[in-house]
């Protein structure tokens, strides 16, 4: 159970981000969410996730380059972060992993129960 732990959920489709929400709501975890790179941005430095789930292709800041922010500073690079993407893209999964990801999904392939054993993996929480 993920029950207290702080989720951020990133993602500019609304329909995946309400069933990843829900999903992590119903495990117990405290859930956070943005729509755009930078609203992730300003919302991991509001409420230091345990987690984050990382939507690669958003406007205004992608989740790379969201990625590449928070590894370059000392706090938030702690911070286990999973990318999520709607392209199976070999480039992108190698960049995500240079850059510091803990994981990397296309969301197709995976179904919401696969990303929360990953999550409670990643943050030390046993399900």
């Amino acid at each position: 159970m993920l029950n207290g732990k702080v989720i951020l959920v990133v993602d500019d489709d609304i329909t995946l981000m309400e069933m990843y929400v829900e999903r992590l709501k119903m495990d117990g975890a405290i859930i956070l969410q943005a729509k755009d790179g930078d609203e992730a941005l300003h919302r991991v430095a509001e409420g230091k996730p345990d987690c984050i789930l990382l939507d690669i292709m958003m406007p205004k800041v992608s989740g790379l380059e969201v990625l590449k922010k928070l590894k370059e500073d000392i706090e938030m690079a702690k911070i286990p972060v999973i990318m999520l993407s709607a392209l199976a893209d070999d480039v992108k999964k190698k960049e995500a992993r240079e850059l510091g990801a803990a994981d990397y999904f296309v969301k197709s392939e995976m179904l919401p129960a696969d990303v929360l054993a990953r999550v409670s993996q990643l943050i030390g929480v046993e399900k």
